[in-house]
């Protein structure tokens, strides 16, 4: 019985699929020596020099505390820094931070790659893009 409503479960189901792929990107994104969010952070800044912090968080779907913890490490590996005007703060890629792109690329690569291979690259995207949606609709629920 209980079978059956862990797997009719929503919560129980998605934070299963969490588990699961964070694992997946976490070996993927060691050799960057990077968490999987930093790297994707670092992306984003690689996208936008000079990005605002505010627009990091709605990018990454993040808390800005926990923008904030993520700049904090990446400036202290030396791989970011920020400009503060006024009340706002706009982040770059030091020069570091700039040659790691490659790698991150690599790794977002190889994460992909690797559920490609176990679901199958259309399954995949669609899955992903599904996701993306219902977490959308969940989120905007007001």
């Amino acid at each position: 019985m209980l079978g059956t409503y862990l797997k009719e479960c929503l919560y129980f189901t998605a934070n299963r699929l969490s588990r699961v792929i964070t694992k997946m990107a976490e070996d993927e994104f060691a050799v960057s020596g990077l968490s999987p969010t930093s790297g994707f952070l670092l992306m984003a800044v690689y996208e936008k020099e000079g990005i605002s912090q505010k627009e990091l968080g709605d990018i990454l779907h993040l808390q800005p505390s926990t923008v904030t913890r993520l700049i904090e490490k990446l400036t202290v590996k030396g791989l970011l820094y920020n400009r503060v005007e006024g009340r706002m703060s706009f982040i770059y890629a030091t020069d570091k931070g700039k040659a790691l792109d490659d790698v991150i690329n690599q790794c977002w690569n190889n994460l992909r790659d690797r559920y490609s291979a176990i679901l199958g690259q259309q399954e995949g995207d669609e899955l992903t893009l599904h996701l993306y949606q219902v977490s959308d609709q969940l989120e905007h629920k007001d």
